[in-house]
Order: C-alpha cells, then sequence, then structure tokens
C-alpha cells in the first residue's frame, strides 16, 4: 500500500461561517495533509481571518471574484501533494473522512478520482455518492435524497466524483489540465470527470467517507445566477462533447427543450435557455473531446427516467 501525500484544495467566497467551518472539520482530520485555500475575491476579509485563527493553512489570494475552476486550479497547482482532495467550504467532513477517501487511490494505482458519500444537513438523505450520466451525457447526483444506507447496495456505473469534495490522484489531475476554466460554475466537476475517464483512470466510490454538504451557498437554490450557470456548463458539455451530431441528438434536444420551457414556465425568465446558448457559443472553435465510453454512462437510465431527476432540481 502506497503512503501518498495528501493536498485539500478549499475555495472560499464569501460565507466566512461556513468557510471556518470547514477549516475546523479538517484540523480534526486523522489523516495528515496540507490546506490549500483560495480566497477568490472575498469581501469579508477571510484571508486575514484564515491566518489568524489557522495559521497553517497556506492562503492564494485572487483580487476579483474568478470562476470556480480559475480558483480551484490555482490552489490545487499551489501544493505538490500526490493526491489532490478538491473541497467546497461549505462541506463538513468527518474526522476520518480524508483517510477514508484517499484509501482507494492507494490501493489501486489505475484509479484517478474518488466519490465521497456526501449528505445533506441531518445526514438522513443524500447529497451525492458520485455523479451519474445519461446516453445524452446529462449528469445526475447518484442517490439524491435517498437513505444514506441505499448506497452501500449501489452499482451503477459511476462517472466520477462530485466536485463538493472528492479526491484525485495528482498525475491524473495535472495529465488532463485540471478543471476547464470556461465554465464558471456547476458541470466543471463532470467535464473533468468525462476528461479523466476518456484518459483511461477508472473512478471510484468510498461509501465510507462521508461528510455534510450544505449546498447552492454561494448562488442561492434555484436562484436566476445557479440556473443561468448551469445551464452554460449544460450547452458548453453539449458542444464540446459533440453530442448534437451523435446517435442521443433526438433525445438530447427533446430533453432540453422540455427543461428549458419548464424552468420558463417555473421561474418566469429564461435564464436557463440563455446559460445554454452561452454555453453553446463558448464551445465554438474549441477542440472537441471523445464521447466516453459505453461503461462510463448508465444506458439504464431512460428518458423518462432522466426528466424524473431533472424534476428533482425543482424541489424545495
Amino acid at each position: 500500500m502506497e503512503n501518498l501525500s495528501v493536498d485539500i484544495a478549499v475555495v472560499a467566497y464569501r460565507r466566512w461561517d461556513l468557510t471556518r467551518s470547514c477549516l475546523e472539520h479538517l484540523e480534526r482530520q486523522t489523516r495528515r495533509h496540507r490546506v490549500y485555500l483560495c480566497d477568490n475575491g472575498c469581501d469579508e476579509g477571510t484571508a486575514a481571518r484564515v491566518r489568524e485563527e489557522f495559521p497553517t493553512v497556506e492562503i492564494i489570494r485572487l483580487e476579483h471574484n474568478m470562476p470556480y475552476a480559475v480558483a480551484c486550479n490555482h490552489a490545487v497547482a499551489a501544493g505538490r501533494g500526490d493526491v489532490v482532495v478538491m473541497m467546497n467550504n461549505d462541506v463538513d467532513a468527518r474526522p476520518d473522512f480524508v483517510e477514508r477517501l484517499v484509501s482507494p487511490l492507494e490501493a489501486g494505482d489505475r484509479i484517478g478520482s474518488v466519490a465521497a458519500l456526501l449528505v445533506q444537513p441531518g445526514e438522513r438523505s443524500v447529497d451525492s455518492a458520485g455523479l451519474v450520466a445519461d446516453r445524452t451525457l446529462a449528469a445526475f447526483p447518484r442517490w439524491q435524497g435517498h437513505p444514506p444506507s441505499q448506497v452501500l447496495a449501489d452499482r451503477p456505473n459511476l462517472t466520477g466524483p462530485a466536485g463538493a469534495a472528492a479526491a484525485f490522484r495528482r498525475a491524473a489531475w495535472e495529465g488532463v489540465g485540471g478543471l476547464d476554466e470556461t465554465i464558471f460554475a456547476y458541470m466543471e466537476d463532470f467535464d473533468l470527470a468525462l476528461r479523466l475517464r476518456n484518459a483511461g483512470w477508472e473512478s471510484a466510490l468510498a461509501g465510507d467517507a462521508i461528510a455534510v454538504h450544505v449546498g447552492s451557498a454561494t448562488h442561492g437554490h434555484r436562484s436566476a445566477a445557479q440556473r443561468r450557470n448551469g445551464g452554460f456548463g449544460r450547452g458548453y458539455v453539449l458542444r464540446r462533447y459533440g453530442v448534437l451530431r451523435s446517435r442521443a441528438a433526438l433525445r438530447a434536444l427533446a430533453t432540453e427543450a422540455i427543461v428549458v420551457a419548464g424552468d420558463l414556465v417555473i421561474s418566469r425568465d429564461a435564464a436557463a435557455l440563455r446559460g445554454r446558448v452561452d454555453g453553446w457559443r463558448a464551445g465554438a472553435g474549441k477542440t472537441r473531446h471523445q464521447l466516453p465510453a459505453p461503461n462510463v454512462v448508465d444506458v439504464k437510465i431512460t428518458f423518462h427516467e432522466s426528466l424524473r431527476l431533472r424534476r428533482g432540481a425543482y424541489a424545495e
């Protein structure tokens, strides 16, 4: 078994209360590690507060708020650990979280990423147990809303980890270039997962690595910004991976039409549509990524099932 060094990359933008709680939980970890925190243009004095209360944390400061991918890539680049743990500042990890999350990477040298079991506040429901994708490359958090005990018997095709808290072999991360900085927020973790799988790396689930994820702490649940950014990521992925030139094109078009129409009715704005259009345009002229192998997507997710999973995003 390898003894891999571990870096934890945390991005903070406002909500000092969440950042402090995240760092307090990381101080209690049973596995040795270094924390690199990117102050992503915060206006709350975050860097000064971290220096005072958490002096061992390395700080990378950006003067202006940048896309999450940019801030996270800066934090990752500041370290040299064998393993990179990407973590949102709204995640509170159990004391053995890092130890258990890193374990699959030490057990198998072809594993490039590891998903955690993230639970919602109260720990009665799953936030995600990694990401799965349907034929159109729509991404869904595994078992979201279900009891955590249900994860143990789950064996679907895992595309990769959810980016709120996930581990990556640094060689794999650097080999594919880290997060795509064109994506402002949402879908950047899924895009990274696809590129890692295309590069031949495997992904695993550490179902015993458990952390609480508050979720939507920056943009707000179903805010216009969240829906636009989510739409941007979707439009970008559709173009970069050539989904609309694949056999799944008609299904993808039908799904997006239904989702966008539903968002127009429910939210009474065109944020989701504008985001998709902007994401599609942002993908123009960029090198197309290959579609993933069949074992990277879950072919059991039908058209109707994918719509049902999409509706879950509209739940209060």
